[in-house]
């Protein structure tokens, strides 16, 4: 590798920083309607008279939204210039927002999110492009930390601000701030650089098709195991073929389309013809594992993020603002590391960096396996949050600037959409996973217990439907029991085999992460080994 010029970021010319404030509020506005979703869930139960699976639903529509037509966001950003087309999506989400916060049904807010969903596609791609716009080099290292904190601070703020505003006054009240924030961003983003529209881009639609099908049934696929079935279909799933759940089936479907994908856009290229996604982004075995640890991290921070709220707020009963508390030393973590992170580039490799910040993460898993507790709040779990908290922030800053350095400064778009993408369907496979690996650990230890267990009679386990085995508070198992016929001993011994049954299921989940955290240390050794304070200076110049 060529080392001979070597550029310092004391050396480099800075930036004004009110573009980057403008780009992390764009990414904020985003995270804040994510997290809002669910903090809302009590208001607009009570307001549409609907079930809280209906706001389950527009989670979902948002998610599908921006992860199945990203691509295609990139590719229009590029068409028409990535200032423009950013202030088009902010105001498409201004629109969504408003028809939000006047919904009357609870379609119309289903649709909002849609909307939502739509301008958040073109907004991911797009703040790459305009960061790549306005700083490069040392500056543009920062400004990639910035935009993977402001995520991080924004799901902390949003539990805290909307989730107050949601308990004491209107969950419509909380949305119309995210009104005020799009106003700002628009206002504001007249400060950004003029960009240059390129009407020589073409989009290829066949590929829109197929990539946002594949996306879409991978994403639905993934959230769908644990209530359609993991293998045999279960009495939710909306139809079955041959007794066998869809959810698999609309993986390996997804899975072909992919691929279908792949061959479509080599053809495109091979034939001379603009792909809707450039495979130069990928080309290198270093990119190909940045991706992959990419993916590897975020599922695991939304297994993470799964997990932690279940146990608190399910099984501890403890409402939204409570369990903000909880994760704050967690997402604390998160936003500083994404920042900081950055001081270490000129003194130790991106491969050295991606090595210790796994070893973190699988301490603090196998740390939290091993002290988590029916207690949450203790502090031997906060260091384990912490710990996992720190890596993870140091690996998605460090990956996203692996791949933007290694990717000419016109891929900007293309990057932006693979890490949408990926970040995308590694939460939805993050979670997916992470819950049902709890759930199955979860029945395995409840029926193991059950069949030891000489107080639990046979009659009594014939009441109780043990199909379909969740989750529960103790209050909550208490009041099905108390349907049965089940005495007050038989009550103490059901909520004592729950409470040991889901506490071991939380201890092994870590576990897991904990080791999934170790095989990631293999790929990580595929990542750039610059000098420790030296960068290449044909790599800055790509950005």
């Amino acid at each position: 590798m060529n080392t001979q010029n070597i550029s310092h970021a004391g050396d480099e010319p800075q930036d004004p920083w009110l573009p980057m404030i403008v780009i992390a509020m764009g990414q904020a506005l985003m995270s804040f309607n994510v997290a809002a979703l669910p903090i809302s869930m009590g208001g607009m139960v009570s307001d549409f008279g609907v079930p809280p699976t209906t706001v389950g639903t527009a989670i979902v529509m948002y998610s599908l939204s921006v992860s199945g037509f990203i691509m295609l966001g990139a590719k229009l950003g590029q068409r028409f210039g990535s200032k423009v087309f950013f202030q088009a999506a902010v105001s498409l989400f201004l629109v969504a927002l408003i028809l939000m916060v006047l919904s009357p049904t609870a379609s119309v807010m289903l649709a909002a999110q849609a909307l939502c969903g739509l301008a958040g596609a073109a907004l991911v791609p797009t703040l790459v492009v305009l960061i790549a716009n306005h700083f490069r080099g040392g500056q543009q290292a920062k400004a990639l930390g910035w935009l993977g904190s402001a995520r991080a601070m924004a799901g902390v703020l949003a539990f805290l601000i909307i989730g107050t505003l949601e308990r004491f006054v209107s969950w419509r009240v909380a949305f119309s701030l995210l009104i005020v924030h799009a106003l700002a961003i628009l206002i504001l983003s007249f400060k950004l650089k003029p960009s240059t529209s390129r009407p020589e881009v073409k989009i290829d639609f066949f590929g829109v098709v197929l990539v946002s099908s594949a996306v879409i049934l991978l994403s639905f696929g993934f959230n769908n195991l644990r209530s359609f079935g993991l293998f045999m279909a279960r009495p939710a799933a909306p139809f079955d073929i041959l007794g066998i759940s869809p959810a698999p089936l609309m993986i390996v479907a997804g899975l072909v389309l992919g691929s279908a994908f792949l061959v479509w856009t080599r053809k495109r290229q091979t034939d001379n013809k603009m792909p809707l996604f450039a495979l130069e982004v990928v080309e290198s075995a270093k990119e190909r594992a940045a991706v992959l640890m990419m993916f590897i991290i975020v599922g695991m921070e939304a297994a993470t993020n799964f997990s932690v709220p279940l146990y608190i707020q399910i099984v501890q009963g403890r409402d939204a603002f409570q369990t903000a508390i909880a994760m704050m030393p967690f997402n604390l973590s998160v936003f500083f590391t994404a920042i900081l992170i950055v001081k270490l580039y000129h003194r130790l490799t991106p491969r050295q960096i991606a090595g210790y910040s796994f070893a973190l993460v699988a301490a603090g898993a196998f740390w939290l396996a091993f002290v988590v507790s029916n207690n949450w709040s203790t502090f031997p779990v906060l260091i384990g949050l912490v710990a996992f908290g720190i890596g993870q922030g140091a690996l998605v800053t460090l990956l996203f600037n692996v791949l933007v350095t290694s990717s000419p400064k016109e891929l900007a778009a293309d990057v932006g959409s693979l890490r949408g993408t990926a970040n995308n369907l590694a939460a939805s496979v993050g979670t997916a996973v992470m819950g049902t690996l709890m759930v199955a650990v979860l029945s395995a230890g409840v029926m193991s217990s059950l069949t030891a267990s000489p107080v639990i009679t046979p009659d009594l386990k014939q009441q109780v439907d043990l199909d379909s085995i969740n989750f529960l508070s103790n209050v909550r198992l208490e009041e099905r029991l108390k349907s049965t016929t089940a005495t007050p001993d038989q009550i103490a011994e059901a909520i004592r085999i729950n409470e040991e049954a889901r506490l071991r299921a939380l201890k092994i989940a870590f576990f897991a992460l904990g080791s999934l955290a170790l095989l990631a240390i293999f790929p990580s050794r595929r990542l750039p080994d610059y000098r420790p304070g030296e960068v290449p200076e044909e790599k800055l110049q790509k950005t």
